[in-house]
């Protein structure tokens, strides 16, 4: 009896032992589905991962008749290919870099962060970095090139007619010299301007032994620069030592209150400190005006009633000037048209006031000219001299008009510096006047 018990539990045994190795089995075994699945799985595993699973697989497992022999709380086979399946998907997800698990291990792929810093960084210093152009990035623009762009109506049509001329003629002649004069005079620089580059060209060519006509260009070229550079050395602001102040004239306008609040706030910018004269008593909301391009640049403006006398403003912004120690005073004018006697009296007025009340100090007497204007600037800074004592001028407006040859004639002419000019709105677009660049800006081909 007892041998025959022994033979029946040992045939149980067997055939737990042939159950659990066949599901054993069919755990290994993968399915078709899931080959691919189980290739990239093992492939991507860490060898120690492998070891562990590996050795779990190796365990005995348990059956349901012997649970109560491993414990209550035994793992039961079908749980555990519930347990198993998400960890080769997270396996997969990982490998393929999609879909990933963040709980699960996240494998370093050393191949695809060496490409990643190759393609998205550089191994450049930053210093190198910034030195590649963009295509992206604007160019920037300084003075200079608003300079070439203000001149491009100028410039276009001055250099196509003399290109036009010395390009047929096959030989220089009186015929092609006339031709360049008329082309000159009609670029708005005036006949005795013109008489003179004229003269000076034949000149040159006669010593020089020119003989192609298309090498008269430079010549004519250099002939504009060298009358452009005229008075070079008193181009810029006559103001140090301090105090100075600056009488700005013109007529209706040609943007005088525009320019003092441009002056001034570059005058702040280099460190000075600036006062305002608000001498425009008769045009309507000019006191306004002055006043608030003095609180852009954070400058005080000394005003009367509208309708006072602009001479007693003047005089009490030169009493304020050295009570406070201010290093420039800016006199604002109202514009005046240079026929009317009666007004450019007034200006005299103030002018003497100047001389009187701070003789001691630096003096600038600037006349603003709108370049659109044309020859008849030269006709209004000649008026305005007789009666101010002109030491400058500033030319506004030179953005954009086909009349920039007017330069010449005022450099030649009235032997009057020109000491600032306007290409534009911005608080920046007012510089001090180079003939060098002014000269390469109008004739760039």
């Amino acid at each position: 009896m007892l041998e025959w018990l022994k033979r029946k539990i040992g045939k149980k045994e067997e055939e737990a032992d042939s159950k659990e190795r066949g599901k054993e089995e069919e755990l290994r075994t993968p399915r078709p589905e899931e080959e691919g699945e189980a290739d990239a799985a093992a492939s991507s595993t860490p060898p120690a991962e492998a070891e562990e699973r590996e050795g779990a697989e190796k365990m005995p497992q348990p059956t349901e008749e012997g649970a109560d022999f491993y414990g209550s709380d035994t793992i039961e086979t079908s749980e555990m290919e519930e347990i198993e399946k998400p960890q080769a998907e997270v396996v997969e997800g990982d490998f393929q870099g999609e879909n990933a698990d963040s709980t699960g291990p996240m494998p370093i792929d050393t191949d695809t962060v060496e490409m990643e810093v190759s393609e998205g960084e550089s191994d450049q210093s930053p210093e190198e970095a910034e030195e590649v152009p963009r295509e992206s990035e604007p160019e920037k623009k300084g003075f200079f090139a608003k300079l070439v762009a203000g001149l491009t109506k100028t410039r276009d049509d001055m250099n196509y007619k003399i290109n036009d001329i010395l390009g047929n003629y096959v030989k220089i002649d009186d015929d092609m010299m006339e031709d360049l004069e008329d082309i000159l005079i009609s670029s708005d620089i005036g006949m005795e301007t013109t008489m003179l580059l004229i003269d000076r060209l034949k000149e040159r060519i006669r010593k020089e032994q020119i003989q192609d006509p298309k090498e008269v260009r430079p010549l004519l070229s250099d002939e504009i620069a060298r009358i452009l550079e005229k008075n070079k050395e008193k181009s810029a602001l006559d103001i140090e030592p301090s105090p100075a102040v600056i009488l700005v004239v013109g007529v209706n306008g040609v943007g005088k209150t525009t320019t003092i609040g441009k002056i001034a706030y570059r005058l702040k910018k280099e460190g000075k400190s600036v006062m305002i004269a608000a001498a425009d008593t008769f045009r309507a909301a000019a006191i306004e005006q002055i006043e608030t391009w003095g609180a852009r640049s954070d400058t005080p403006v000394i005003s009367h009633k509208e309708g006072a006398d602009p001479a007693a403003v003047v005089y009490d912004a030169i009493q304020a000037q050295k009570s406070r120690n201010i290093d420039v005073l800016i006199c604002d004018t109202a514009g005046r048209l240079h026929n009317k006697k009666n007004l450019m009296n007034e200006l005299e007025k103030i002018h003497r006031v100047i001389e009187r009340e701070h003789a001691d100090a630096r003096r600038e007497s600037l006349l603003v000219l709108d370049a659109t204007t044309g020859q008849n600037a030269i006709l209004q800074a000649k008026t305005f001299d007789a009666v101010t004592d002109l030491t400058g001028l500033v030319l506004t407006k030179l953005d954009g008009t086909a009349k920039g040859g007017v330069v010449l004639p005022l450099i030649h002419e009235l032997d009057i510096p020109i000491k600032l000019i306007g290409v534009g709105e911005g608080m920046e677009d007012l510089q001090d006047f180079s003939g060098e660049d002014f000269a390469e800006a109008l004739m760039q081909r």
